[in-house]
């Protein structure tokens, strides 16, 4: 567009030069306008610049006005077209049974657009981020899903979260159904996003790469069967920490200077138990009929507090305490802005006292569950008192109480003794009363753990419980991992265990870490299912609800959809010595220098008879004779 606007301008200065100039100069101008070719091109030229300006002035929030030169007229505004892209933003804080305090913050962002149609180029961005934009454009990226954690999920003590995550880094994406070369537009993908994130996503490759065949179905509208075009990969070992949180900040459209976004201190986030931080972005409907579609941007950071540790034992918590700020006011481009705390278990205030107090209560169906929140609207003047600030208080009265046993939970470890062979066993827990359920379970396995796949087993209440469905893809050394998916069914009330035994490899010394002793991590392993529930859900997602409460799709009204990882494998591998490589090199130039160096030595150096010196007196005596001229003595 900027080439069309200087060509326009050049034609516009040659107009005036016309008239500004010498008659004769006019003379270039009729030999122009005698030109067709050059009117077909200033046409087109105008044209496009037409297009493009009109293209350019719908996104302008304030009126555009355009001087038509004539002074008897009037300037004409134009009305700016509705804004096609909204934000939200939310957060949600829940009291734990264990005494810690668990919050979760969503960002969402709607944009109705579209990257991936052909000839379409979207050059002008408001809410959505524009790094974001380009690379789903540039790779015709479907659905993309990245997470960053720090620690691991306690589900036995703190319950399902939002938004689960696997420790380390998690990225898998759906491409367009147009794309040739996938893994290549993978790999790019990966190293762009690493430059975005600040993270070590460029170690992902093909042999930490795979492609579930039914795990990890799209989340937003497209329902796409044919995996080809699905890659899946962690890094287990990931580091997260404030340079990971920095670029994650600058992609919301206030920054981290006003709204939620506030309350993100490094500091006080990564002082914590659990710490994640994620970005999805996939296609939704605007509506109930899906007459028209969106791209949502929802970006995700859940945070758990022990503040019963340093709170010398006080189970209490506000705002100030768990972020070292307080909220002045909300994003001014956010539509919504709240805040959520859970009192499901405080329906009379005899377990706690939340202050300042809200009358604004709702009610959302979480996890199969019917929660009750006091919710805090930042858009409204009064929610910060007279004080313009909110500072969120709790105090408790008497014993939470027990909590109650999650439906399903699976945990993952490494059985057997020596540096040869080795077991895998996960465990899958159903604790639902009377109701069997199935389950996908994917492992995906590194290849310097070969798996003996003839050696699994699958048993229940100690019976043999056969799978289903099987996809198993072997590995192949230094090419690809092994990646197993089955469908089990779980008994009621039942304990199932998966088996499989393996043989670890002898890597290449250059294929070891820097602390090979330390050992190599394994991804977890992902259990999806449909959870029974006794609460029914509404499947109407255009309604206005919490955004925690919507991110997976419900398909039945008597189940939900959870998705629950297992811990990372530390595995030994068979190492090396690595120090006996320096001890040879010490030994050896020892020797060398002994040797050697005597040996030199007798070679080159010549022996002479050294005659002793004559004694202090003699030499004094010869002294003297000599002054006096007389003959030295011998």
């Amino acid at each position: 567009m900027a080439a069309h606007r200087c060509g326009l301008c050049f034609v516009f200065t040659l107009i005036l030069s016309c008239f500004l100039a010498r008659p004769c100069s006019c003379d270039t101008f009729e030999k122009i306008s005698d030109n067709t070719e050059a009117e077909e091109s200033v046409a087109g030229a105008l044209r496009e610049v037409n297009a493009d300006d009109q293209n350019e002035r719908q996104w302008q929030s304030t009126d555009v006005e355009m001087d038509r030169g004539d002074a008897s007229k009037h300037s004409q505004s134009f009305t700016p077209a509705p804004a096609k892209d909204q934000f939200q933003e939310e957060m949600v804080i829940r009291p734990l049974h264990s005494g810690d305090i668990y919050a979760s913050f969503q960002f969402r962002t709607l944009w109705d657009t579209d990257f991936l149609r052909e000839g379409k180029k979207v050059s002008h961005y408001r809410l959505f981020p524009k790094s974001l934009g380009q690379v789903l454009s540039k790779f015709s990226v479907q659905e993309l899903h990245i997470s960053f954690t720090q620690g691991f999920w306690r589900t036995m003590q703190w319950g399902q979260p939002f938004i689960p995550s696997p420790p380390g880094a998690e990225l898998w994406v759906w491409f367009h159904h147009t794309v040739t070369d996938v893994d290549g537009n993978w790999k790019e993908l990966s190293n762009v996003l690493s430059g975005i994130f600040c993270a070590s996503l460029n170690f992902i490759d093909s042999t930490n790469t795979g492609q579930p065949s039914a795990s990890f179905k799209p989340l937003g509208l497209r329902n796409a069967t044919d995996h080809r075009f699905l890659r899946y990969a962690t890094l287990p070992r990931e580091i997260v920490c404030t340079e990971n949180l920095t670029p994650w900040k600058k992609l919301l459209p206030c920054g981290s200077k006003a709204g939620l976004a506030v309350l993100m201190k490094s500091e006080k986030l990564f002082h914590s138990s659990f710490h994640s931080q994620a970005v999805h972005i996939r296609p939704v409907c605007q509506d109930a009929l899906c007459t028209n579609t969106a791209w949502e941007l929802r970006q995700t950071l859940n945070v758990v507090f022990d503040l019963y540790t340093s709170g010398q034992g006080k189970k209490e918590w506000s705002l100030f305490k768990m972020f070292s700020r307080t909220l002045t006011e909300a994003c001014p481009l956010a539509s919504s802005s709240k805040v959520y705390v859970d009192i499901t278990d405080n329906p009379e205030g005899e377990l706690f006292e939340l202050s300042p107090a809200t009358p604004l209560l709702s009610q959302a169906v979480v996890l199969g569950d019917r929660r009750t929140y006091s919710v805090y609207d930042l858009t409204k003047a009064e929610t910060f008192g007279q004080l313009r600030s909110l500072n969120l208080l709790l105090r408790w009265k008497g014993n939470s109480g027990d909590m109650l046993r999650p439906l399903l939970h699976a945990e993952r470890y490494v059985a057997g003794f020596g540096l040869q062979t080795g077991e895998i066993h996960t465990v899958i827990y159903n604790n639902h009363p009377y109701r069997a359920f199935p389950v996908l379970l994917l492992d995906s396995v590194p290849w310097y753990l070969r798996l003996y796949i003839h050696t699994l087993e699958v048993t229940s209440k100690l019976r043999d419980n056969k799978p289903s469905y099987i996809h198993y893809q072997p590995s192949k050394d230094r090419q690809r991992p092994h990646l197993l998916e089955m469908l089990i069914q779980l008994p009621p009330h039942s304990m199932t265990e998966v088996t499989v035994q393996f043989e670890r490899a002898l890597l290449k010394w250059t294929e070891y870490t820097p602390d090979p002793n330390h050992g190599f991590y394994v991804g977890s392993s992902v259990v999806s299912a449909l959870v029974p529930s006794v609460v029914a859900m509404d499947t109407n997602f255009t309604q206005q609800q919490p955004l925690f409460s919507s991110f997976f799709p419900v398909k039945e009204e008597s189940s939900y959809f959870m998705r629950v990882y297992t811990e990372p494998l530390l595995v030994n591998l068979p190492t090396p010595d690595f120090s006996m490589p320096y001890n040879v090199i010490c030994l050896t130039c020892t020797v060398v220098a002994v040797g050697y160096g005597s040996f030199y030595n007798l070679l080159t150096r010549t022996f002479q008879v050294d005659e002793p010196s004559p004694p202090l007196a003699k030499r004094l005596a010869n002294f003297i004779r000599r002054i006096r001229g007389v003959p030295l003595l011998t």
